[in-house]
């Protein structure tokens, strides 16, 4: 269904990122993973990937913080073998909590400039060559905090409700173009950044990490179950697919019933 097509998606070497490259990989599309790792073990990903899905796998460890990084990223990969970005998936992000009147100002900067100002620079980047082929797919992956809020959490909270604002105004400037541009958003997923807060859980309230991961679940998401990667990734082939062609602007909830309360 992608053959030929090169898809970028950053914050790509685990979790989310990683089960999205895969998803597009296994569709034939070409692969540019983002991300930090240890150098071997990333080299090894890239050979596992190519061998197993038959395509192209390239790697850029551009911080995504730092919009002279990503500039040199596109620099780059343009004088590399990867001649356009067909798909951009803006996956990249972190986490810190903290009451407002607590938050350390250096992490408020920094979600800010990963969670959000990142996918503005990719997005500037990838849009030209888009419309000029006629073709593109932008999938910001937001989060269930860019519908609703929780405490703790502003600049988390306040970055994803940015990305979705960014999505939709990006859709509307690419309605006639053949781009598309829209936004999914998960509920807890069991990566790195839920496995922090499952384990301050855990010490604050003297449990188990596994209670802490149920108490966890069943304050926010009625299903009591955890989103699957997979399940994200899924997700963003049916939006890179022939039958959302007409799909832009939307925003798709995975969250276990979150939002539904």
């Amino acid at each position: 269904m992608l053959n030929g097509k090169y898809a970028l998606i950053t914050g790509s070497t685990s979790g989310i990122g990683l089960a999205v490259a895969r998803a597009l990989a296994g569709e034939g599309a070409h692969i540019v993973l983002n991300g930090f790792g240890d150098a071997k073990a990333i080299q090894k990903l890239r050979k596992d990937m190519a061998e197993e899905f038959g395509v192209k796998v390239a790697f850029s460890d551009a911080d995504m913080s730092r919009a002279d990084h990503i500039d040199l990223m596109f620099e780059q990969l343009a004088e590399s073998s990867v001649p356009q970005i067909d798909i951009l998936v803006n996956n990249v992000g972190i986490q810190h909590v903290a009451p407002i009147d607590a938050f350390p100002t250096e992490k408020w900067d920094a979600i800010l400039a990963i969670n959000l100002s990142s996918s503005f620079h990719t997005m500037r980047h990838v849009i030209p060559g888009m419309k000029k082929r006629g073709w593109g797919r932008i999938i910001n992956i937001a989060s269930t905090h860019g519908l609703v809020a929780s405490v703790n959490k502003s600049a988390y909270v306040a970055a994803k409700h940015g990305i979705i604002g960014l999505t939709k105004v990006a859709a509307l400037e690419l309605a006639e173009t053949g781009v598309t541009c829209n936004a999914i958003c998960p509920g807890f997923v069991r990566t790195a950044l839920v496995e922090k807060q499952i384990e301050a859980r855990a010490k604050a309230n003297n449990m188990t990490v596994e209670e802490a991961a149920r108490d966890l679940l069943l304050e926010k998401q009625p299903t009591g179950r955890f989103v699957k990667p997979e399940d994200i990734g899924g997700m963003a082939v049916f939006l890179t697919g022939p039958h959302a062609a007409g799909v832009t602007g939307s925003v798709y909830t995975l969250d276990g019933g979150w939002t539904a309360q």
